[in-house]
């Protein structure tokens, strides 16, 4: 799960969501002792069809449109102003763009005009296509789309300049406000618009599209499945026409009866292919909607045959291959078909194909389905739904593809378990249908910080029997010697990627200590050997050195314990370290003080100094070039050996707070970090007198478990 060119590109954080639809009862799991969200899409995706009825949600949409029309003032969005930063960050308008309201802009405006539909988006100046496509698609599903434009607006009743849209984003629907300024050049709408020009719902809600991601720009280029899921909350998928399946039609034909959403394009390889034109008339990195498949009677054969009507959002028609508008192939069906087939075709941007062109012409097709149900089967089946939050942190868990076998494997890893298998088995073969989508989250709202879409992909492993009975993360080694089962297709800079797969079904057992695990487990036992409570010559020297710098009160504070440290460091070869900063010490002291002076007796610092040998020799293991520091991807690993069990969240946060810029931690860190964790785990240990690991502080002693 990460970027092909992982090194040196790779951010500091990157949050993700990984959503799992099984067609059986499943159990999905991770390192986290806490999934977020795991119910909420679920729980979506059975009502999505339904009208608003959140009160909550609409309660600020409510209160200031009533606001301003009690005070008659109308609203102004001071988050999204009617300015050039919500145009553009990259550069300047090309033109003197005038903010203006419908009533600026003609007489008589409306919200809607009978009914939302495809005739109503017309795109203007801004590459968007992709997001006209898939409000397109959203018109011929009235309950999907008065959940996303709510139809109880107007510019007369309870008018205030303000409007609302409501979008799915990352797990829940979500209200955006925008005010009813539209950005202009000579009194005509520039970007999308209708082919009424006094009719506004769709140039309203590209202007709120655009508000959540920050700009109008932030919407230039994109792929329609990104818009199609925050329009639904539906399972996205996405096929490559050379190698779709053979009932493809069906699957497409069982989609748009359940309402799918479903959109096409043609791939570039190059920038000087956008918007080129094939041979027909298509245009190249264009994003069409798919409105409707038909099969018709070819006259005078017992065949059928099979067409596909599609929509071009610049609101006009190039196709210019068979079955466009009086072309020969008309004659070949019967009358009553053609003329079915023409009423159907309600606007000048419509146009048919068969569906062996379609295929022949088009790259990708991109499908959102509305509800879980397989689009393979005759049957309606049930899903269970399960989602997974998690991010990549660069030096913990942003450990790039399989090309990068070092630190692949610290990438964020989530267990499922399939129970129940399809109930039509392939050749006689068991098998469970899976669909996973990975999404990477807000890339598009941070554009203006130079934020692109990471190419990112995934790789499913079949867990041994052995190590199947905990949700241990699996070691490099593992992915060393072990094939993945499945995979996405490709890594890909989209911010979905999404495969339906088959995989056999899973059964659960004990997990056993491999050799790697247990060899580091007898080092650190055999660490407290090395320095047993009577005196070794070693120990001799450190007392003098400790009894020359502590004084007559034989205590030393934070400052002589990191002369002490130094003095007693140089005379060990094999602890390669300038010294402990200030601050490490007075970790040192916080942890080993046991009788409150905010110092250290001689007793509390060799009990000090043992901690620190048997660090220093899992230290030691895992600094293989000898350069004293080691990867911070390897502090996973070396946390573990020490025996602090920690979730993968704070595996992220020691990676962010120690490593250095070249992703390594040197000693001093590395033993600040052993220090700090056992400090708190000391701490949660006091505090929990039941034993029951759950303490509840009070504000007192929230300051006093952070200062332990």
């Amino acid at each position: 799960m990460g970027d092909e060119s992982y090194e040196g590109r790779v951010l500091v954080v990157e949050d993700t969501k990984v959503k799992v639809l099984f067609e059986m009862e499943t159990s999905l799991g991770s390192n986290d002792s806490t999934l977020a969200g795991t119910n909420s899409i679920y729980s979506a995706i059975l009502s999505r069809n339904e009208a608003v009825k959140d009160a909550k949600r609409l309660k600020t949409f409510l209160e200031l449109r009533d606001k301003y029309v009690s005070k008659k003032v109308l609203f102004e969005d001071p988050l999204f102003p009617a300015n050039d930063s919500s145009l553009f960050y990259s550069h300047s308008p090309p033109m003197r763009f005038e903010w203006k309201r419908p009533s600026e802009i003609c007489e008589n405006p409306h919200f809607i005009i009978d009914g939302a539909n495809r005739t109503d988006i017309c795109q203007g100046e801004l590459g968007d296509c992709w997001l006209l496509a898939a409000i397109a698609c959203l018109t011929v599903n009235e309950k999907l789309l008065y959940r996303v434009i709510p139809a109880d607006q107007s510019f007369t009743e309870n008018y205030a300049g303000i409007f609302h849209f409501q979008f799915w984003r990352y797990g829940e629907w979500i209200d955006v406000v925008v005010d009813d300024r539209i950005p202009t050049f000579n009194n005509r709408l520039i970007f999308t618009k209708s082919f009424r020009d006094n009719e506004f719902w769709s140039a309203l809600l590209e202007k709120a599209y655009a508000k959540l991601h920050g700009s109008y720009e932030a919407l230039k280029g994109g792929n329609t499945l990104e818009a199609m899921e925050d329009f639904t909350g539906g399972v996205t998928e996405y096929f490559e026409l050379s190698e779709a399946p053979k009932d493809l039609y069906n699957i497409m034909r069982k989609a748009l009866e359940r309402g799918s959403l479903m959109g096409c394009s043609i791939d570039i390889f190059s920038a000087s292919e956008l918007e080129s034109r094939t041979p027909h008339g298509l245009v190249r990195g264009h994003a069409y909607s798919i409105i409707g498949l038909a099969e018709c009677d070819e006259v005078g054969k017992d065949t059928k045959i099979r067409l596909i009507r599609l929509r071009n959002p610049w609101g006009f028609v190039l196709w210019k291959g068979p079955w466009c508008p009086n072309s020969k192939e008309w004659s070949t069906i019967s009358l009553a078909d053609k003329e079915n087939l023409k009423k159907q075709t309600v606007e000048t941007s419509e146009f048919w194909m068969s569906f062996a062109d379609f295929k022949r012409n088009f790259t990708k097709l991109e499908m959102c389905n509305l509800t879980p149900d397989t689009l393979q089967g005759d049957e309606r089946h049930s899903w269970t739904v399960s989602v997974n939050e998690g991010r990549w942190v660069r030096g913990s868990s942003a450990g790039g593809c399989r090309n990068f076998s070092d630190t692949f494997w610290t990438n964020p890893q989530y267990r499922l378990k399939l129970y129940e298998e399809d109930d039509d088995p392939e050749d006689g073969q068991m098998l469970c249908t899976v669909v996973v989508a990975l999404m990477q989250k807000g890339r598009r709202k941070q554009r203006h910080q130079g934020a692109k879409f990471l190419t990112v992909g995934f790789s499913i492993y079949e867990v041994p029997r052995e190590m199947c009975g905990k949700n241990q993360h699996l070691q490099k080694d593992f992915f060393l010697y072990n094939a993945s089962k499945a995979k996405c297709k490709t890594y890909i800079n989209l911010r979905e990627v999404t495969e339906r797969i088959c995989l056999p079904p899973g059964e659960e057992t004990e997990k056993t200590i491999g050799s790697h695990q247990t060899q580091v487990c007898n080092l650190i036992e055999k660490a407290p050997a090395l320095l047993q409570p009577e005196e070794t010559e070693e120990e001799k020297q450190f007392r003098a050195i400790y009894e020359k710098i502590a004084g007559e009160d034989m205590q030393i504070c934070a400052n002589e314990l990191r002369t002490v440290l130094k003095n007693v460091l140089s005379k060990h070869n094999e602890i390669k370290t300038e010294g402990f900063s200030l601050e490490t010490c007075r970790s040192m002291i916080a942890l080993m003080d046991t009788d409150g002076t905010g110092k250290l007796n001689l007793q509390e610092f060799k009990h000090l100094w043992r901690k620190i040998k048997a660090w220093q020799l899992i230290f030691k293991h895992y600094d293989k070039d000898k350069s004293c520091s080691i990867s911070s991807f390897e502090m996973r690993n070396a946390v573990n050996d020490a025996g602090f069990h920690l979730n993968n969240q704070l595996y992220d946060i020691i990676a962010m707070r120690y490593a250095d810029e070249h992703l390594n931690i040197d000693f001093d860190s590395y033993i600040c970090c052993f220090v700090r964790l056992e400090g708190m785990f000391r701490a949660f240990n006091a505090f929990d007198k039941d034993g029951d690991g759950i303490i509840k502080l009070n504000v007192l002693e929230v300051g006093q478990f952070f200062t332990t």
